[in-house]
C-alpha cells in the first residue's frame, strides 16, 4: 500500500509542480497601482476603445484632407474593337462607275488601340472643402478630449471598485472580531454557569449570538471574493489572478473647498466640457462648410500618354485643363444639408449649456456629500467609542453578577452595528472624496 502511494504521488509531482508554477503570483495592488494598469495600453476596455477612436477619427481627418490633395492616377489600355460609322451620323453615298458599283462600308474594323496613359486632378479653390477639412482637425480634438475623459470615468470606476472592496475586507475583518467576541462571551457564560452565577439560558443565548456572526462572516467572505472579482475585470486583469490589497478605509482629513473656486476649476479641467466645446466648433465649421457648398471651385486636370495601335508605333497624346464649377441647382439637397447642419449646431449649443449646468450641480453635490461625509465618521467614531465602553461596562457588570447576559448581548449587538457604521462612514467619506475629484476633473491627480 505504502509503495502505491508513492508510486502515485511521484507520478502526481511532476504534474502538481507544474500547476505551481503555472499559478499567477500574489499581486500586491494599491489604488495606485490598480489605476495604471486600468489605464495601459492593455488594461481597461474603455480606454482601449477611446484608443480607437482616435486612430478612426485621425483616419477620417486624412480622408478629408485627400479632397485637397492631387489625385494621380495612371493605366494601360488595351483593346480590339470594331465600329458603325453610321453610330456617328456619317452616311456616304452609294458610288456608281460605269461597269462598277462601289459602296463605302459602314463598319471599321477590327482594330487594335493601345493606350498607356497617367492623370492628374488638383483642386485649387474649394472653400467648402477646406472648411470640412478644418472641422475634422477640430473633431480630433473633440476625440482626444473625450478620450481624456474616458480615463477620468475609468480612474472613478477603478477607485469605486477599490473602495468596494476594501469596504468588503473590513467588514469581513469586523465579521471575524465579531465572532471572537462571540467566542469570548461564550467562554464567560460557561465560566458564570460553572461558577453557579449564570444559567444554561445564557450559554444558548451566547450561542445563538456566535451563530449569528459566523453566518455573517460568511456573507462577507463571499462580499470579499465578488468585490475583487469586479475590481479585476475593472482593471482588466485576469479573473483567477490573485489579488492583495494594500490600502486601508481610513480617514484622510480634507482642506475646506470654496465652492466658486471648485467651480471655475471644474469648468478648466473637465475633460467633457473641452470635448464638448469641440463638437460645438466642429458643427460651427460643418454648417459653414455647408454654406460654401454654393461658392465656385476651380480644379485642374491633366493627363499625358502614348495611344497608338501597338507598342511600336503609338504617338504621345496630352490633355490639359482648368475646371470651373459654378452649382446652380440641385434640387434642394443644399438647403436641406444647410439646414440639417444649422440644427445641429444648435444642438450642440444646447448641450453645452446644459453640460455647464451640470458640471455646476457636480460640484456642489459633491461638496455637500463630502461635508456630510466628514461630519458622519467624526459622529460614527464616537459611537463606536460609547459602544466599546458600553461593551466593557456590561462585561464588568456580568462578571461581578450585577446583572444577566442580556444586557452584554445588548452591548455586543451594539457594538457590532457601531463598526459597520464606522466602515459605511468612511467609505462613504472616501467615496465622497472620489465624487468631489471627478466633479472637478482632479481625480487622476488625487490618486496616490
Amino acid at each position: 500500500m505504502r509503495c502505491d502511494k508513492l508510486l502515485v504521488f511521484l507520478l502526481a509531482a511532476p504534474l502538481y509542480g507544474q500547476q505551481l508554477q503555472s499559478r499567477p503570483p500574489v499581486l500586491q495592488l494599491s489604488l495606485k497601482q490598480a489605476v495604471d494598469i486600468a489605464l495601459a495600453p492593455e488594461g481597461n476596455t474603455r480606454v482601449r476603445l477611446a484608443e480607437e477612436s482616435l486612430e478612426q477619427s485621425e483616419a477620417q481627418s486624412m480622408e478629408t484632407r485627400a479632397a485637397l490633395l492631387p489625385d494621380f492616377e495612371s493605366y494601360v489600355q488595351y483593346q480590339n474593337e470594331t465600329n458603325n460609322i453610321k453610330a456617328f451620323g456619317f452616311q456616304f453615298p452609294t458610288i456608281t462607275i460605269p461597269g462598277l458599283t462601289f459602296n463605302i462600308p459602314t463598319l471599321l474594323g477590327p482594330f487594335d488601340v493601345l493606350d498607356m496613359r497617367a492623370t492628374v486632378n488638383q483642386t485649387l479653390f474649394d472653400f467648402s472643402a477646406l472648411r470640412r477639412f478644418k472641422a475634422s482637425k477640430v473633431a480630433i480634438e473633440a476625440v482626444r478630449a473625450d478620450n481624456e475623459g474616458t480615463r477620468d470615468q475609468v480612474t472613478d470606476q477603478v477607485a469605486r471598485a477599490y473602495l468596494a472592496a476594501l469596504r468588503a475586507q473590513a467588514s469581513l475583518d469586523t465579521a471575524h472580531a465579531n465572532v471572537d467576541l462571540s467566542e469570548a462571551l461564550l467562554r464567560l457564560a460557561q465560566s458564570q454557569k460553572n461558577a453557579g452565577t449564570g444559567t444554561g439560558i445564557e450559554i444558548t443565548r451566547a450561542q445563538v449570538q456566535l451563530a449569528n456572526d459566523r453566518q455573517l462572516a460568511l456573507v462577507a467572505e463571499n462580499d470579499v471574493d465578488r468585490t475583487r472579482l469586479q475590481l479585476l475585470r475593472v482593471i482588466g486583469l485576469r479573473l483567477d489572478n490573485p489579488v492583495e490589497l494594500t490600502g486601508r478605509l481610513e480617514y484622510v482629513p480634507t482642506e475646506a473647498v470654496d465652492p466658486a473656486q471648485a467651480l471655475a476649476t471644474a469648468r478648466e479641467h473637465r475633460k467633457e466640457l473641452k470635448a464638448q466645446v469641440r463638437r460645438e466648433d466642429n458643427a460651427r465649421l460643418n454648417y459653414s462648410a455647408t454654406k460654401m457648398e454654393r461658392l465656385p471651385s476651380v480644379a485642374a486636370f491633366a493627363n499625358y500618354g502614348d495611344i497608338g495601335s501597338g507598342v511600336v508605333n503609338v504617338l504621345p497624346t496630352r490633355t490639359v485643363g482648368v475646371t470651373l464649377r459654378v452649382p446652380l441647382f440641385d434640387g434642394g439637397r443644399r438647403d436641406a444639408r444647410r439646414a440639417e447642419s444649422m440644427s445641429q449646431y444648435r444642438e450642440q449649443k444646447i448641450r453645452t449649456v446644459d453640460l455647464r449646468d451640470q458640471i455646476e450641480l457636480d460640484v456642489r453635490l459633491a461638496l455637500d456629500g463630502l461635508k456630510s461625509a466628514d461630519a458622519q465618521v467624526k459622529t460614527a467614531e464616537e459611537g463606536l467609542q460609547l459602544s466599546q465602553n458600553e461593551l466593557a461596562q456590561a462585561e464588568r457588570r456580568y462578571r461581578a453578577g450585577v446583572t444577566n447576559s442580556i444586557e452584554v448581548t445588548d452591548a455586543q449587538t451594539r457594538l457590532a452595528r457601531a463598526r459597520d457604521n464606522r466602515i459605511s462612514a468612511l467609505y462613504n467619506y472616501n467615496l465622497a472624496r472620489i465624487d468631489l475629484g471627478t466633479a472637478t476633473g482632479t481625480i487622476q491627480s488625487m490618486i496616490q
